[in-house]
């Protein structure tokens, strides 16, 4: 018997249907960042998804706006990408009317009330601001989406943070260790912790993977480095 014959009219009654507005999307990607006295390493793995899907294998979430100033940013990539670009049009505009080059703790702040002037509708991304001060010493920069930060030496975001934030926390924080001090942090030792935690996170973590690429501020230079991870 039809809905139909059992009302015994013409008058089809349909179920109420709910419409919901969901207009982010969650590309995964992991970003972590460690500063050391003179140094700052900031990296992101390079796979960029979508679901079960991997729309390409080489791409980047770190992005370098200044000499000494770079930012890491995961989520939703169109918002990645937006705010990127408001960025760069902040600091060009900057350039212009100073005729000189933003510092980090200025971008930081920058940063802070682009991110809370849309904190209604939100940028759904994951932010690491690394680079150096005005003493050339390398600091981290971690925000929430609606643009609260706070000033460190060492943080992870993205799809992998937590397994990667509470190895940072106990090898280079010293955290949950009993009469043990953290290690002087120096260039090779943070490009290995980079390197396990990732290698680690792709093992685990199909939103993670492909490669790493890594940078490496001083005062001198800002270098580059790309290593491969598993593909599967």
């Amino acid at each position: 018997m039809t809905t139909r014959d059992f009302y015994g009219c013409n008058d089809y009654i349909q179920e109420n249907r709910k419409h919901h507005f969901y207009p982010y999307a969650d590309n995964g990607g992991t970003t972590m960042a460690i500063a050391g006295d003179d140094f700052v390493m900031i990296a992101s793995d390079l796979r960029l998804p979508r679901g079960f899907n991997i729309l390409t294998r080489e791409q980047s979430k770190c992005f370098q706006l200044t000499p000494n100033t770079t930012l890491a940013s995961t989520g939703c990539w169109a918002d990645v990408l937006t705010l990127t670009k408001v960025i760069q049009a902040r600091l060009t505009m900057y350039h212009h009317e100073h005729q000189d080059v933003m510092s980090t703790t200025a971008i930081a702040q920058l940063l802070s009330t682009l991110l809370y002037s849309r904190r209604f509708f939100p940028y759904y991304v994951d932010n690491i601001l690394a680079g150096l001060d005005e003493n050339g010493a390398g600091v981290v920069y971690h925000y929430d989406p609606v643009g609260h930060m706070e000033k460190l030496k060492f943080s992870a975001a993205g799809a992998s943070v937590s397994q990667i934030q509470p190895l940072l926390d106990n090898q280079v924080g010293g955290l949950n260790m009993k009469d043990v001090k953290p290690p002087h942090m120096t260039k090779m030792l943070a490009r290995q912790l980079i390197h396990d935690a990732f290698i680690s996170a792709a093992e685990r973590d199909i939103n993670t993977g492909d490669g790493i690429i890594i940078h490496t501020i001083t005062k001198d230079k800002q270098e580059e480095e790309t290593v491969k991870l598993r593909r599967d």
